[in-house]
């Protein structure tokens, strides 16, 4: 079976320490890094998203001097400098295809961004043949229910790997998994996961 992994936007901002910390993100970082480890044989595709903002921009409303946390938020993911970068516990080695995101735009889901020769997601997994994709990363309430949301309208059958994922707040993360549960996507464990496949 052809399969991606989709790593969300697990960016220093978007860590402890960051912009917009979310509680957890270093645990996620290392998590995601010790799961690559093990089975980035099992992938056809890796592809990791960062938010990639325009410097000197509110990038099309996204970002305001008083946000309100929903639709504008405060500078973060600046293209360029450190809190852009991936979490140093990241360890990207496997990545296939590094993504950039909300360059001058408001931009939530990975499919929204492009690869770094220009290609979109969605054209990498049909070019590959992907089937199915494994998403992790930050934040559970926001770009990676987005992400899944796009990749299951895409055609792509979506795994959750609820040990690899952090959310801004507990209720709306609960609310962003029962929805992407609802939409088609399965919520397991990563170690579930490989489990079911093995049998």
């Amino acid at each position: 079976m052809t399969r991606a992994l989709l790593i969300v936007d697990v960016q220093n901002d978007f860590t402890e320490g960051g912009a917009l910390a979310v509680e957890g993100g270093d645990a996620v970082a290392s998590a995601v890094s010790a799961h690559l480890a093990a089975h980035s044989a099992d992938y056809n595709v890796i592809a990791a998203s960062r938010d990639w903002h325009d410097a000197d921009s509110d990038n099309g409303g996204h970002f305001a001097e008083e946000p309100d946390f929903v639709d504008t938020w405060p500078a973060h993911c600046v293209a360029g400098t450190e809190g852009g970068e991936y979490d140093p516990l990241l360890v990207t080695d496997a990545v296939t295809h590094h993504v950039r995101k909300g360059q001058g735009v408001p931009a939530y889901s990975m499919f929204e961004g492009v690869t770094d020769d220009g290609a979109t997601v969605a054209a990498v997994l049909s070019e590959r043949g992907v089937l199915t994709a494994d998403v992790v990363g930050i934040a559970t309430d926001h770009c990676v229910r987005a992400t899944a949301l796009d990749a299951i309208a895409h055609g792509v059958r979506v795994r959750i790997l609820t040990d690899l994922i952090a959310g801004v707040g507990a209720e709306p993360s609960e609310a962003a998994l029962a929805e992407l549960a609802h939409a088609g996507a399965e919520l397991m464990t990563s170690a579930a996961a490989f489990e079911s496949d093995s049998e």
